[in-house]
């Protein structure tokens, strides 16, 4: 894969309405903060408020110089307009953003490329560089195999994308489309973090063996590590914090706070440690979120702090 990415991103769900609104002003000193703070990864998908994130995170990069920043969409689900018209909004995916259209599974090959023509035209770019297959253990996961992994390697080989590769909170599915060989990257969300790395028991053994890179995601596991002491308020996997969870996370923040850091901060950093992980994205909604995010990643991190928490 010719694609280097710098260690951090940029996830834009949150351009998209996650949870809440997000008034179009700060969305986008949001995101020209973070292009200030020499961020230049940015990580979409059209599932992320309808295509609102999409079109966003577009408004912005189509004023900067093409060939300064890397960036990644998703495949696999397609926008399509709702026949009944919508009457509310689509805060049961997840997103405050009018439900006026709605998402269809479609991981044929003609889905595929249709999905990334419609991402560039929300976007108004020329090109991606990094097209994922978005969650594919949620839809037909099968025929995503059969059909959407040989699509995405021939869109590559055309030259549409540069680099391809899937995207998912499941590191089974993960690995079963890593096996292959055929993926430049996996998107790993939530399962290789300072709390839990399941991945590490097969997935990033087969990236290391293939030479496919990983991207780590939900590094904060949904919030629980978020704050610089866990709050029980704080979601784990967007619900409610098991007791083995919520004990294991306040022996973290002890051990960090022992050690001079911040939870985030050692959060932020964890991932990398891996040779396999190359880079950690991070979701920013406002300018202020910006400024904590990129504090947290020029954190130095002692080597005593992660002997301690490889001893836990």
């Amino acid at each position: 894969m010719s694609i280097e990415l710098p260690a951090f991103g940029v996830g834009a769900a949150q351009m998209g309405n996650l949870y809440r609104p997000t008034p179009e002003d700060v969305a986008q000193a949001a995101l020209a903060a973070a292009w200030d703070g020499g961020l230049r990864y940015y990580d979409t998908a059209p599932h992320y408020g309808m295509g609102l994130s999409e079109r966003r995170l577009g408004a912005m990069l189509r004023t900067r110089e093409r060939s300064e920043f890397v960036l990644s969409s998703k495949v696999g689900r397609l926008i399509v307009d709702d026949p009944a018209g919508g009457s509310g909004d689509d805060l049961d995916n997840g997103f405050a953003v009018p439900d006026s259209t709605q998402r269809v599974w479609d991981v044929s090959a003609g889905g595929i490329r249709r999905s990334i023509e419609e991402s560039l035209e929300r976007m108004g770019l020329d090109r991606l560089d990094i097209a994922y297959l978005h969650d594919p253990e949620e839809g037909p996961e099968d025929q995503a195999f059969a059909e959407a992994l040989p699509a995405l390697i021939a869109l590559r080989e055309e030259g549409v994308v540069r680099a391809v590769g899937v995207g998912s909170k499941s590191d089974r599915a993960l690995a079963r489309f890593t096996a292959t060989g055929a993926l430049d990257l996996v998107m790993i969300s939530g399962r290789y973090t300072l709390l839990e790395q399941p991945a590490a028991r097969e997935l990033l053994p087969l990236c290391e063996r293939h030479g496919t890179r990983a991207v780590a995601v939900s590094v904060y596991n949904s919030g629980i590590l978020s704050r610089e002491t866990p709050s029980r308020e704080s979601a784990y996997e967007y619900g409610q914090v098991p007791e083995a969870v919520w004990e294991r996370a306040m022996a973290l923040a002890a051990l960090c706070e022992e050690h001079g850091v911040t939870l985030p901060q050692a959060a932020t950093h964890f991932p990398l440690r891996h040779p396999a992980v190359v880079n950690v994205t991070l979701g920013m909604r406002t300018p202020e979120h910006v400024a904590s995010n990129l504090a947290r990643m020029e954190a130095r991190i002692p080597s005593e702090l992660w002997e301690a928490i490889d001893a836990l």
